[in-house]
């Protein structure tokens, strides 16, 4: 294989980042050059359902200051995707458009559970380090700008994942005119966290014990090192340790924050944000130690496109992970395994033995596996419209992994 240059974009909620990576035999994939702009599109997004024609520019102008930055490198490819922000908007089409027009990037929208399952391919990167961590109760903490997801392993396996509306972002919008001092700001905080993990505790936890959080985020996770000088280069530390570190952050004033983490002074409440996402998310889940491995979505778009090119080996089965959370929905609704179970072989031999007429590939093959596992979850709703409600259940279930529109084809 020859060594190849390759460009992963992430035009996320409040940066924008640019990486170039390397790929060859000999190194695998390699990091050589990253490139971060902070720009705010999450809150007038999440607020008006667009952004200015400023914001517009700007985008443009630093879309183009990358597009030079891959000149410089020969990248052969590129993926550019757009997150929360981008979903959110009224006119993302013209948008998008726009911005290819005038830079000759064309930047995909991804749905929230693509967006997450790049992320956890990023951890899975690590190889032996995550499949050591997951063998016993593990949560993924993702954290974005305009939601979280929190992703529950056991047994290497996934069992459950979900997504809240309490990205950094649209929670700072939220509070920002409620709270009329730091201590109001922490308290309104903490509440409106805690609402919603109580709900995701009784749905999801039950005996279930956590030992560790994963955690990846564009805050805390950048500054972890200044905060704990003894952690180690993998970034684990201890449960104690990190909720003592924020508790003497937090009676610190904003400019002594971004000091001392060598931040600017606009970063701290967000940083705050993420700090008590994580902070609840330990106290609800109950989990002992906290890994901040420091990859991003563009890691897991890089990680992605080499291994869909066959120039990696995939550090983890992730089609499994998907089949598993789809049997872990079947069983929520009460889902009949042995009938699933049936109709799945029956289907998949099928599908197998027809190959040469349908034409049909890999990926429709899982797509419709997960239909006959799902097939009558909708009898928890309403046994006489089986059919209807089973449609209604999967395309509000969020099944990782799965673009809008596969969820939409297994749905029908």
């Amino acid at each position: 294989m020859k060594t190849k240059y390759f460009a992963a974009i992430d035009v996320g909620s409040y940066e924008l980042s640019c990486k170039i990576f390397q790929f060859s035999a000999k190194t695998g994939m390699k990091e050589i050059d990253s490139v971060n702009y902070r720009l705010d599109l999450g809150s007038e997004s999440f607020a008006n359902g667009k952004i200015s024609k400023e914001k517009v520019d700007e985008l443009c102008t630093v879309l183009n200051s990358f597009k030079a930055v891959m000149d410089t490198y020969k990248v052969e490819e590129y993926k550019a995707y757009g997150t929360s922000a981008i979903r959110e908007m009224e006119n993302k089409l013209i948008l998008l458009d726009h911005i290819h027009q005038r830079t000759g990037i064309r930047v995909e929208e991804i749905s929230n559970s693509e967006q997450r399952f790049l992320n956890y391919k990023a951890i899975a990167s690590k190889g032996e380090e995550f499949n050591r961590i997951i063998e016993k109760g593990t949560a993924i903490l993702d954290i974005g700008g305009g939601s979280i997801q929190i992703s529950l392993f056991e047994k290497n396996s996934l069992i459950a994942t979900q997504n809240m509306k309490l990205g950094v972002l649209r929670l700072e919008e939220s509070i920002k005119h409620l709270a009329s001092n730091n201590l109001n700001f922490e308290r309104l905080l903490e509440e409106m966290i805690n609402t919603q993990l109580s709900v995701f505790k009784k749905l999801y936890l039950k005996d279930r014990e956590i030992r560790n959080l994963i955690v990846v985020d564009d805050y805390v996770s950048a500054v972890i090192k200044h905060v704990y000088p003894e952690i180690d280069k993998k970034g684990f530390v201890e449960r104690k340790k990190f909720l003592d570190k924020m508790k003497e952050m937090q009676i610190k004033n904003r400019a002594d924050v971004a000091k001392q983490l060598r931040i600017g002074e606009e970063n701290v409440p967000l940083l705050r944000i993420s700090s008590q996402l994580i902070k609840s998310a330990l106290e609800f889940l109950g989990a002992e130690y906290l890994w901040v491995p420091g990859v991003t979505l563009c890691d897991g778009i890089a990680y992605d496109y080499a291994e869909s090119n066959k120039w990696i080996k995939p550090a983890h089965n992730f089609e499994e992970d998907i089949i598993a959370c789809a049997k872990n929905i079947s069983k929520r609704y009460q889902g009949s395994k042995r009938r699933g179970e049936t109709l799945e072989q029956i289907c998949l031999t099928i599908f197998d033995s027809m190959k040469k007429v349908h034409g049909l590939v890999k990926r429709e093959r899982l797509l419709l596996q997960i239909a006959t596992l799902l097939h009558d979850c909708g009898k928890y709703l309403n046994m006489v419209s089986v059919g209807e409600c089973s449609y209604h259940v999967v395309m509000n279930t969020e099944i990782i992994g799965l673009s809008h529109l596969e969820r939409e084809m297994v749905a029908n």
